[in-house]
């Protein structure tokens, strides 16, 4: 490092070097011009010393600002730097954030599945439990049916059998009345009372 800044030294004062001679060559040219047209008269002089004025001014204004030049110029490369490192360092927190955004996000997409297949077994079980309790339900209903349509049918099988017993009874009671003369009433009452007799 401290050879690179001995060169930029010597570079520096070579150039400084190279531009004074240019500038006073082209002084002395200039005044060998006006010789040459017979003006003599301190133009030349003049103009040199213009020259030359010219060249200690740049000579010292370039020694006087390459210090505070060079250390602007490198601050801000310094600066560029600096800015580049902290720009690489966010490129790298921000790769870093989106890998763990994408990880996070096929993690989420896995626990969405498993969600959702969860809720899809839970409601395959509440499916199944109301089939069977309608079934149980129909089972019952079917059952409790039947026993009232038997009881219904017991009813009215009783109902009718008494209904029918009574339409005989009474069906009997006007033939027997038609058809029984009063000689059999006597026969059936002694018959009656002679059963009555034996009986006691």
């Amino acid at each position: 490092m401290k050879a690179f800044v001995r060169m930029g030294k010597a570079r520096y004062v070579v150039s400084l070097l190279v531009i004074v001679s240019v500038l006073f060559a082209f002084g002395l040219v200039w005044a060998s011009s006006d010789a040459e047209h017979g003006d003599s008269s301190g133009k030349g002089k003049d103009l040199l010393l213009r020259v030359m004025n010219f060249g200690v001014l740049a000579g010292g204004l370039f020694y006087l600002l390459r210090k505070p030049a060079a250390k602007a110029l490198e601050s801000r490369r310094q600066g560029i730097r600096d800015q580049l490192d902290d720009l690489e360092t966010q490129k790298q927190d921000a790769e870093r954030r989106l890998a763990e955004y994408r990880e996070k996000l096929s993690l989420l997409d896995q626990e969405v599945g498993k969600i959702m297949a969860e809720y899809i077994r839970q409601g395959e079980m509440v499916k199944a439990r109301i089939i069977e309790e309608a079934k149980a339900s129909a089972e019952k209903l079917q059952e409790q049916a039947k026993k009232s349509i038997e009881q219904e049918f017991f009813k009215a099988k009783k109902q009718l059998t008494a209904e029918m017993a009574d339409q005989a009874v009474a069906t009997a009671e006007k033939l027997i009345k038609k058809n029984i003369k009063h000689e059999d009433q006597i026969h059936i009452i002694d018959e009656y009372l002679t059963k009555v007799v034996v009986a006691q």
